[in-house]
């Protein structure tokens, strides 16, 4: 599994020098600015908490690599009100009727971020527990990029606009980057996995960030697209989200019987 994790490792370094990251990490333009692609993330962040739910996670897991797959399910599926939070903060939350943000979640600006979830859905089905894992670590690793391109940005932000961004700032990094599929990399390192599957495992890889490049790709086009016109942001109510329990592991198995 080791060369698999290398392999994430160096299309996450690929990844990072998309054009998108690197007008974030661009000082000479003002962050809000470097923001602008925010409301277009609308129908992917919002139903990365069904890929979640409904996708990745299986109530009845068959072995122990399903179960860290859904231990971090539960992690992850209940991001997205503070993704709302922030798109009201950042002054990004118009007034509009309804026809008109169905017309924008639905439209031509937002294809990619509807068809992500899609394509990786169909990646995921079925699939099994360790292939999850993988997949998983290579959707968590093009997260790692957007939020910490994102971190100075909020930084710079919240001091302007005198709020948090929990979405956008150090509130939700913190809390991506301090879990791996329920494990560290030593402990998925360690599955033991032979040639050909080492094979299937960095084909799920490339799938996965050949499936988010486009997506940046549009990003990208919005927020030129779209420069930011500044309002001033209200402080919105608070989301609450009822979350379900997560099941202790009875009698886990070990990492060998994932593979």
């Amino acid at each position: 599994m080791k060369q698999v994790l290398r392999h994430i490792f160096d299309r996450k370094q690929a990844y990072s020098r998309l054009p998108l990251f690197e007008r974030m990490r661009n000082e000479r333009i003002d962050p809000h600015e470097r923001l602008a692609f925010y409301p277009c993330m609308a129908p992917f962040i919002l139903s990365f908490g069904d890929l979640n739910r409904f996708v990745l996670r299986e109530e009845q897991a068959s072995d122990v690599c399903q179960e860290m797959v859904n231990v971090h399910t539960h992690e992850d599926d209940h991001h997205w009100p503070w993704y709302l939070e922030d798109l009201t903060k950042l002054g990004f939350d118009v007034d509009a009727p309804g026809s008109d943000w169905m017309r924008f979640l639905w439209g031509e600006e937002t294809i990619q971020s509807r068809i992500l979830f899609a394509r990786l859905t169909a990646l995921i089905k079925g699939t099994t527990g360790v292939e999850r894992l993988v997949i998983i670590e290579a959707i968590e690793e093009t997260g790692n990029v957007l939020f910490g391109d994102m971190l100075p940005i909020a930084e710079a932000l919240e001091k302007r606009i005198g709020m948090q961004l929990r979405y956008c700032g150090t509130y939700h990094f913190e809390r991506e980057s301090g879990h791996t599929v329920g494990v560290d990399h030593t402990a998925l390192s360690r599955i033991p996995i032979n040639d050909e599957t080492r094979v299937r495992f960095i084909a799920l890889v490339d799938e996965v960030f050949d499936m988010f490049e486009p997506w940046t790709h549009e990003l990208l086009h919005y927020a030129i697209a779209h420069p930011v016109t500044v309002q001033m942001p209200r402080e919105p109510a608070e989301v609450h989200v009822t979350r379900p329990s997560v099941r202790p592991a009875s009698a886990p198995m070990p990492l060998a019987a994932c593979a």
